[in-house]
């Protein structure tokens, strides 16, 4: 539940701080570069401590989200959702790459596997305990700063005009989403979708207004995770299915209808 929501937490906010209906965690690097990170905490530093991983995961969302957005903003013309899509998807097969193959190399492939898979197998209290208050204070940010991110959803001349300091209000809001993102690679490993699907069924029930958005998120996204946990212990019982293939299994049916839609299927 703490994955599903910090994940539709994290993609609501790239959605409507991009304007870009197709970000998501999973799709634009995020996930990618923090599997990097601690592919190469685990080779390098095989006894570092559970928080000094989720810092590693935090350092290494942050350059896989700044590689995406640097290469979508190369071309003449600024981003575009589908150039930013595009963008991600090349880097995050790119950092998938170096991370499997720091595996190899450093023979820890069960590890990096493990987290570059997703699932929710072998999580304890003892992660839950350094995870959740890092996502609790990440989706309490979010909250607080719902109201600007609604406004600067809409037009970012319209919110300098209303006196928003939009730089100030991007930064916050980029470490909020690398703290989700980072946290959740951190405890589930590689889970795309949740960030993409659950904002825009949420937008479909309480509009554009993100002081409804980000709590019903919240909500619905740890709903969505937690049924899909049980479906992944009950399909194959008594053997567990990895959580990430049921998210995928419904994820991809849903981006590739939010393609051909150009995003505004449920705006």
């Amino acid at each position: 539940m703490i994955v599903g929501a910090a994940l539709a937490v994290s993609g609501a906010i790239m959605q409507g701080m991009t304007r870009n209906p197709l970000a998501d965690p999973g799709l634009l690097g995020l996930s990618a570069g923090a599997n990097v990170a601690l592919a190469v905490t685990i080779a390098f530093i095989p006894a570092a401590n559970y928080f000094g991983v989720m810092i590693a995961c935090f350092i290494g969302a942050a350059i896989g989200t700044i590689m995406v957005l640097g290469i979508g903003a190369m071309k003449r013309g600024g981003f575009s959702p589908f150039r930013i899509v595009l963008a991600g998807a090349a880097v995050s097969a790119f950092l998938t790459a170096i991370a499997e193959g720091i595996g190899l190399y450093f023979k820890i492939t069960k590890e990096v596997s493990m987290w570059t898979s997703g699932g929710l197998v072998g999580t304890t209290w003892s992660q839950l305990e350094v995870i959740v208050p890092f996502v609790l204070i990440g989706c309490l940010l979010s909250l607080l700063l719902s109201k600007q991110l609604t406004i600067l959803s809409l037009n970012e001349e319209v919110a300098v005009g209303l006196g928003q300091r939009t730089t100030q209000i991007k930064v916050v809001l980029f470490i909020i989403i690398v703290i989700l993102a980072g946290a959740t690679v951190a405890l589930a490993g590689n889970m795309a979708f949740i960030g993409l699907m659950i904002p825009h069924i949420v937008r479909a029930i309480v509009g554009t207004d993100y002081r409804f958005i980000l709590p019903m998120s919240i909500i619905f996204g740890a709903s969505f995770m937690l049924l899909a946990d049980i479906a992944a212990r009950t399909i194959s019982a008594p053997y567990e299915t990895p959580v990430a293939a049921i998210v995928s299994i419904l994820g991809l049916p849903f981006f590739l209808f939010i393609v051909r839609k150009g995003g505004r299927a449920f705006s």
